[in-house]
């Protein structure tokens, strides 16, 4: 325990003059970057578990917790170590007589044991030789006669029955004893076994450290790859934050823009096909108006022939005369006045490009991006040299850890130390055999004396004769008396023996684990080591003492055990702040105040122009085309119109009917060929000039559909133009400054990331003593108290319980052998029934 210790106190060696700082709040950095310190997996358990046998161990703590309810005395703990450290001490001083008191007072109830233990050790050898002497005087029982009684076959089966009890129990006391006995022939190959694992796992700190030093250094060239890969990317970090925080103003504008190109394109292939289509009908409305009047004509020629005054005839011919006046166009394209006037407009504004301006603020605000990685090349120069100095930073702070040397001795230390426990081992192994075999004889000897009783018992209840008298008992039952007396004998002669090997172990075992074993699992032995000024009077804390040479640092015994214990490294765990602050010597804020300070110098210059003056007086023209004026109402009222007022078509059909009607000659004839080249009229003109008039509503309903708000809508588009030029003019500065500073915190956030990270774990992580912790533990709880305590305390408990009770055994044992025995002489009693 105490080389452990010393271990524990010469730890921060690993450290040298270095390290320090406070907690991060995270240990993920920025982006896709995640550190992970590398951890060692050791190999010695962290908690002690005595399996089936601790189960008797916890009784032995309930009988030690009656015998000494006391709570642990770290007054008189504290005050007995003073006095040790005292060069010579007067017992005849009143507080030396108070302190032996309060102690005496504090083992009052091991010393009572330990007394009635004397007292037994004292007055059994003298009972025995009295009993001895008083039985070969025939006294005590000695004289081989009995008495006969009327209640002794009662006595007889309650003496055997109360012998049967104390014998279990005894017997329990003996495998207590055997248990305790074999737990401690397996000791010393389990204790070479815990110390191998646990200087199997002091190497492993040791190796894993320059580990954990590279790993840390490696993440920084990590992290300086991630910031140079961002720098390298700054136009679409940079100039993408500020391309994104103007485009919600920008590109609706240049939208709504481009979009105008496409009405004014629309616009002119309208009134291109409105001119079209116009002149289409006119033409086609002259080509009718000739030719039905020839139709007509033809007609009438046909009806002057003479049938048509012959009845019935006449009637037929006089109807075929009146539908002639329907056979007559029915549009007025005069009210339809031309539109080469707005088309001569639309082409003028199609003369100036305003697709290309428009192409042109695009580019002009893509550019963006560009722009801020051409104008910033000597400023990421410099940042990334900036970066590299600070990687200069860490190394230099790292190399300041004098790790190899520090290393190299500690695994002498580590060596020597295991090599004399080892050599230690031998002898402890010898030792150990005389102690097995000790406890074997003891427990040996208990379990002969106990066999001869259960033996007497077995004879004498098996060889009883009811019917037998005293002086004529069968030999079996004789057998089982004598056997009960040998086990008197035996216990006369040796249990006083074993009852001084018990309170020996009893005073022994109960004081190391009430004042060592409980007070360590509690933690109170390193409350009373923490007491200021108690193991060096003048030193307030003696660990800060120790490794600061400055007492007044709060470092006690049990902080650095608890922190240990809990996997925290070395630098914590003795406050090395106090010797090498590592806060101070990675510190980011110059670092980051340099690398804010070439960006604060960062100037970008945009000269962006979403749409000139030649785009601007080009909506303006096209707004002031004339489109708007042109009568849609009188234009949709004439294409909805048919050119004829009859249908052709049917009047054709209808003219063949009545033609039929005639009698056969020259009439007949005629009309039916007038009808043919109705048809025809209807088939070349009249289709071609209703698709015509089609073509011509739905270009003027387009033109319609775009003139209506025309000049709103673009009145609304130059204002959001200027609107929008305005903002990019009036907060381009502000917009660059956010997102440089949006985007230097990014960069400069991984290596805060960083080198908070790097902080943390060579404060909390490096060099994690928790191997130190454990092997304390394998002193104390687990080799001390698990291995030679806990079994020491169930010896001394079961030995003791089976020599205590052979008291009543042997009481009941030579009562009993008075039944089973051959007797000498007999009472006379004439009633059979009561012998």
């Amino acid at each position: 325990m105490a080389r452990t210790l010393s271990f524990l106190l010469l730890l921060p060696g690993l450290c040298g003059n270095s390290i320090s700082g406070g907690q991060p709040s995270s240990t993920n950095t920025p982006g896709d970057l995640n550190y992970e310190l590398p951890t060692a997996n050791y190999e010695t358990q962290d908690s002690y578990k005595a399996g089936p046998i601790g189960i008797l161990f916890q009784m032995v703590h309930i009988f030690l917790h009656t015998v000494q309810p006391n709570a642990f005395p770290e007054d008189i703990f504290r005050k007995v170590i003073q006095k040790m450290f005292e060069p010579s001490v007067d017992f005849d001083k009143p507080e030396n007589i108070i302190l032996a008191l309060k102690v005496l007072n504090y083992e009052i109830g091991i010393i009572i044991c330990a007394l009635l233990g004397l007292l037994f050790v004292i007055l059994m050898p003298l009972v025995g030789y009295f009993f001895c002497v008083c039985r070969c005087c025939n006294k005590c029982g000695g004289k081989m006669h009995q008495r006969q009684k009327e209640n002794g076959p009662f006595q007889r089966k309650c003496f055997a029955i109360s012998l049967l009890v104390i014998c279990i129990i005894i017997s329990f006391g003996i495998f207590c004893g055997f248990v305790a006995n074999h737990s401690v022939r397996t000791r010393i190959k389990r204790t070479r076994i815990l110390a191998n694992s646990n200087f199997k796992d002091l190497r492993t700190l040791l190796n894993q450290t320059p580990e954990q030093i590279q790993f840390i250094l490696a993440q920084y060239n990590t992290t300086k790859d991630k910031a140079f890969s961002d720098l390298n990317s700054i136009n679409s970090l940079l100039g993408g934050g500020i391309h994104e925080r103007l485009r919600p103003s920008v590109i609706p504008v240049l939208d709504e823009i481009k979009s105008m190109v496409t009405v004014i394109k629309e616009t002119k292939k309208a009134l291109e096909s409105t001119k079209g289509s116009l002149q289409s009908l006119r033409d086609g409305t002259a080509q009718l108006s000739s030719n039905l009047t020839d139709v007509k004509a033809s007609i009438q020629r046909s009806l002057s022939d003479p049938t048509c005054s012959v009845h019935p005839a006449s009637e037929t011919c006089n109807s075929i005369r009146t539908s002639l006046s329907q056979l007559e166009g029915n549009l007025d394209l005069s009210q339809l006045p031309p539109v080469d006037r707005e088309l001569n407009n639309v082409n003028n504004v199609l003369r100036t490009d305003l697709d290309g301006l428009v192409q042109k603020g695009y580019q002009s605000f893509n550019d963006i991006p560009k722009r801020v990685q051409h104008q910033t090349k000597n400023i990421v120069a410099d940042v990334k040299s900036i970066l590299n100095s600070i990687g200069s930073s860490v190394d230099d702070v790292t190399q300041q850890i004098p790790i190899e040397s520090t290393l190299s001795k500690f695994a002498v230390h580590i060596n020597n130390t295991e090599s004399r426990i080892h050599r230690s081992l031998h002898t402890l192994e010898e030792y150990d055999s005389y102690w097995w075999l000790g406890g074997l004889v003891i427990c040996s000897l208990l379990t002969l004396i106990v066999i001869f009783y259960y033996l007497g018992l077995l004879c004498g209840v098996c060889g009883y004769d009811r019917q037998a008298t005293p002086t004529r008992r069968g030999c079996i039952s004789h057998t089982g008396g004598v056997f009960l007396m040998v086990g008197v004998g035996l216990s006369f002669l040796f249990c006083w023996i074993l009852m001084i090997i018990v309170i020996v172990t009893f005073v022994i075992g109960t004081n190391v684990e009430k004042l060592i074993c409980e007070s360590y699992a509690n933690r109170k032995l390193f409350q009373v080591l923490d007491t200021p000024y108690l193991l060096n009077e003048n030193w307030q804390y003696y660990l800060s003492g120790i490794i600061f040479n400055k007492s007044d640092i709060r470092l006690t015994f049990g902080q650095v055990y608890s922190d240990c214990k809990n996997n925290r490294g070395v630098y914590a765990t003795l406050h090395l702040e106090n010797r090498f602050n590592i806060s101070k010597h990675l510190n980011i804020n110059e670092h980051t105040e340099s690398i804010s300070n070439e960006f604060e110098n960062l100037n970008i210059n945009f000269n962006i122009v979403l749409l000139d003056t030649a785009g601007r007086t080009n909506l303006e023209d096209f707004a002031a085309c004339g489109i708007d004026k042109i009568n849609y109402a009188t234009y949709l009222s004439q294409t909805g119109k048919h050119p004829v007022k009859v249908n052709l078509l049917s009047f054709a059909y209808d003219l063949e009917t009545k033609a039929n009607h005639l009698p056969p000659g020259n009439l007949r004839q005629s009309l039916k060929r007038d009808a043919e080249t109705i048809k025809m009229i209807h088939r070349l003109q009249i289709i071609p000039m209703e698709q015509s008039l089609g073509t011509l509503r739905q270009s003027i309903k387009t033109l319609q559909h775009i003139s209506n708000g025309l000049m709103d809508r673009i009145a609304k588009i130059l204002t959001s133009l200027d609107s929008a030029q305005n903002f990019i003019t009036n907060n381009i500065t502000s917009v660059i400054n956010d997102e440089t500073k949006k985007y230097v915190k990014t960069i400069v956030g991984y290596f805060e990331q960083y080198l908070l990270w790097a902080e943390f774990s060579i404060r909390e992580k490096m060099v994690s003593c928790k191997p130190v912790a454990t092997a304390l533990d394998s002193a104390v709880n687990v080799l001390l108290c698990g291995y030679v305590v806990s079994p020491l305390n169930l010896f001394w408990f079961g030995i003791g319980k089976a020599t205590v009770f052979l008291l009543p055994a042997l009481i009941f044992a030579v009562k009993l052998a008075k039944y089973y025995r051959r007797m000498d002489s007999e009472d006379v009693y004439d009633d059979p029934l009561h012998r």
